[in-house]
């Protein structure tokens, strides 16, 4: 994979434009990229600059090093908290939940610990792709505390109240095969090494569809999730007929009937 163009957004947080995809990496790697306030702060910008960039069309984040995605919260940063409201000040709102406003695509690659936050922030990712070596957990209760960043509600909505109680009250890691096999990750690299390349390739695939229907179909199914199924079918179908007075639309009918690839303009 060759950058176009990289750069520092800052020491925690480094951003790559490859073609048309937009690659967040978590940059703290001496600490399997685990979660401060540097990270949190540069983490929000990056997605804020590559979700407003019209040259980018997937957003893809993932982690710095041999170790790991994400090992969760700092907790030596964490252990310094004395003031509980300045706390919760700080965790609301959350900074994970920023990643619900973001209208492109958004894919997690995951290698090697996935954990506490590391494991939250990539459940409010839209598809996760894991490296054979991944290893998943949510610890916090062995803490005396509780997942903080949406871990409590995003798990039983990808593998169901019973799985996601276990893995809860039991703090126990699962590894890359069990993740994809209970839905928590939607698929396995064939290796670690193909990990970054395959998701690439998954990034460009997306980005070749319209942009609007893929941006469509990301808000029907998200907010769907907290709708009656007649108003999530309402919601579908009103951005149904949206999509079907646009160019990209009308092209795609043009190019099946002539045999043809398509040209998308992104109107």
């Amino acid at each position: 994979m060759t950058p176009m163009a990289d750069g520092t957004l800052g020491r925690a947080v480094l951003i790559e434009r490859v073609n048309r995809v937009g690659w967040i990496t978590l940059n703290r790697p001496g600490q399997i990229n685990a979660i401060n306030s540097s990270l949190r702060r540069e983490a929000l910008m990056a997605l804020d600059q590559l979700d407003s960039d019209s040259g980018i069309g997937v957003i893809a984040i993932r982690g710095a090093g041999e170790r790991g995605f994400c090992a969760g919260a700092d907790i030596k940063a964490q252990s310094d908290a004395t003031c509980l409201t300045a706390l919760r000040d700080e965790l609301t709102p959350g900074w994970i939940e920023a990643l619900d406003r973001v209208n492109k695509p958004l894919i997690a690659a995951i290698h090697g610990y996935c954990l506490g936050g590391g494991l939250e922030l990539s459940m409010a990712c839209d598809i996760r792709v894991a490296a054979p070596d991944a290893l998943f957990g949510l610890p916090e209760t062995g803490l005396g505390l509780i997942p903080g960043g949406g871990g409590t509600q995003r798990l039983p909505r990808l593998v169901g109240l019973g799985r996601a109680l276990d893995l809860l009250l039991s703090g126990d890691r699962i590894d890359a095969a069990e993740a994809h096999r209970i839905g928590l990750v939607s698929r396995l690299s064939a290796s670690v090494g193909t990990l970054i390349d395959e998701v690439q390739s998954l990034a460009e695939r997306i980005d070749s569809k319209p942009a609007a229907a893929c941006a469509y179909a990301k808000e029907a199914a998200r907010d769907g999730l907290d709708l009656s199924l007649s108003a999530g079918l309402k919601l579908e179908k009103d951005l149904f007929v949206l999509l079907m007075s646009t160019t990209d639309r009308r092209e795609a009918a043009a190019a099946f009937k002539e045999k043809r690839l398509p040209a998308f303009s992104g109107r």
